[in-house]
């Protein structure tokens, strides 16, 4: 019996203690004994691990009407949780990050026109799966950036070629993506490979990025075998990008792995503090997650996370030409640092809310204007969609008066004192069927990661609704992206227990 029959049949998932408390491993296991695989078709344990989430409960205005987060680009859950649909198998829910499935899909935001480097889009309307309740979508756009004037890149890869890394969709498919890159790239870039595994080594040194024969035939010689020793790889990693070092580019390392770190510095409180004393180099973290098993999402997102950088998951070539290609500004070219948002709610038009996803991002209050703490990053033409579900207040408040007003503080790249800007928010509320489709695909897609999370907020949420808010809202969609996700409904919707019980 193949794995994906025992998932389509009704897996259940088991947790288990992962690397620290704070993320779980998950054990697939068969429903009943009849579906048990004999010995020699069993799948290896999948020691996949997830850092845990809870989800963001609704707060009072009157106790807390500060909303503090920082600013999150990151896309790895989707793919993650495509392959997981792909495969035949409901995702584990802590794999699940609403946020990121929300922002993995571009919205046709209007970009800033002035010398700032961000503008909002901001719409109010009933909440599709609580009419009681008012949905706020946020839209920050950032300044889009044409490849033609991305400055010079200073690229260093780093590349896991450990045992755990042979797989198809691992190591293989990891060369593809960064010959894909590489081909992007001019005689002005200089390009590295540094390798690790047992030990690290310098698989490139660097080299002119227009050079795509010497640094294709370095990429051909990478084969996995032995354990890995990350640490020391991205000490070395960041070695050679100091060595280059462009005061006027891009510099960055691109770590590509599982994230199964089991040899030298491997535990995530060392690796977290070894990168966040690199960063300061001016030095930042790109980390493309490969692979399934053994895949560490909990370790990389927080490479990521500290390293200054974004976070992707490749589950296929398509995907790397997304990332590495399509969007590549946005991937490497930062253009603002420790990005926080705040919203202060106007409790005359607003009782309670929550912000949907964005959990490992919440600040306090008081880190919004402290410039010491960390926050996220953006690229050029990123844009970050949040949403909050609103509880009204008593008394209606008609268009005119103000919903909210948001701030953004931000840093200029490798700046110290950070900036401010103050976006004010109408309480201007318009008929779901008036919203623009950016609105309604995304609470589309955040309906979906709260059916797969089976959200305690989900209400009256089902595959269905999400399916006709997705299917009304799919504009323009020059890639096709958001018809995929329509595939992932139905298939997430045909392996859910709900669906199954109807099926009985």
């Amino acid at each position: 019996m193949r794995a994906t029959t025992i998932g389509r049949m009704g897996l259940i998932l088991l947790l288990a203690s992962a690397c620290g408390g704070g993320s779980r491993t998950y054990e697939k296991v068969a429903a009943a004994p009849a579906m048990v695989a004999s010995p020699a078709e069993a799948p290896a344990p999948n020691a996949e691990s997830y850092a845990k989430i809870d989800e963001n409960p609704f707060m009072s205005v009157e106790r807390a009407p500060l909303s503090t987060f920082s600013i999150d680009v990151d896309t790895a859950s989707y793919s993650n949780v495509r392959r997981f649909l792909n495969e035949g198998e409901l995702p584990p829910e802590d794999a699940v990050r609403i946020e990121e499935l929300v922002n993995y899909f571009p919205y046709d935001y209007a970009a800033p026109t002035g010398s700032e480097p961000f503008a909002l889009h901001a719409e109010l309307s009933a909440t599709p799966w609580n009419r009681a309740h008012r949905l706020l979508h946020l839209g920050v756009q950032t300044k889009r950036m044409e490849q033609r004037e991305q400055p010079r890149r200073n690229l260093v890869f780093l590349v896991d070629v450990s045992g755990s890394m042979a797989d198809e969709n691992k190591l293989p498919l990891l060369k593809r993506s960064l010959r894909e890159l590489s081909g992007t790239m001019s005689a002005h870039d200089r390009v590295s490979i540094v390798v690790y595994a047992g030990s690290s080594g310098l698989a490139l040194p660097a080299t002119r990025g227009n050079d795509t024969a010497t640094i294709s035939a370095a990429l051909e010689r990478l084969s996995a075998g032995g354990s890995t020793n990350g640490g020391e790889g991205i000490e070395l990693a960041y070695k050679v990008a100091r060595e280059q070092f462009d005061p006027a580019g891009i510099n960055r390392v691109v770590l590509a792995t599982d994230g199964d770190f089991n040899v030298g510095v491997s535990s995530e409180d060392e690796l977290v503090r070894l990168i966040e004393q690199q960063r300061s180099s001016g030095v930042y973290l790109t980390v493309l997650g490969f692979g399934m098993g053994n895949y560490k999402d909990s370790n990389l997102e927080k490479l990521a996370d500290k390293g200054n950088g974004n976070y992707a998951y490749i589950d296929s070539l398509p995907e790397a030409r997304k990332v590495l290609v399509e969007q590549g500004g946005s991937t490497l070219v930062t253009i603002a640092e420790d990005v926080k948002l705040q919203l202060e709610f106007n409790p005359a038009a607003v009782a309670g809310y929550r912000l949907i996803g964005y959990e490992n991002r919440m600040l306090r209050a008081e880190d919004f204007n402290d410039d010491e703490k960390d926050a996220g990053e953006v690229g050029a033409g990123h844009s970050v969609t949040a949403l909050y579900e609103i509880i009204p207040a008593g008394q209606p408040v008609h268009g005119g008066n103000e919903l909210a007003t948001l701030k953004i503080r931000y840093k200029a790249p490798r700046g110290s004192d950070s900036q401010l800007l103050s976006f004010p928010i109408a309480n201007d509320e318009r008929s779901l069927a008036d919203t623009s489709d950016s609105f309604r695909f995304s609470a589309a897609v955040a309906g979906f990661g709260m059916l797969l999370r089976q959200s305690p907020n989900r209400a009256d949420t089902t595959f269905g609704l999400v399916r006709t808010l997705a299917r009304g809202s799919l504009g323009s969609d020059p890639r096709g992206y958001r018809r995929e996700f329509l595939s992932l409904i139905d298939g997430a919707e045909r392996l859910s227990p709900d669906s199954a019980e109807i099926a009985r």
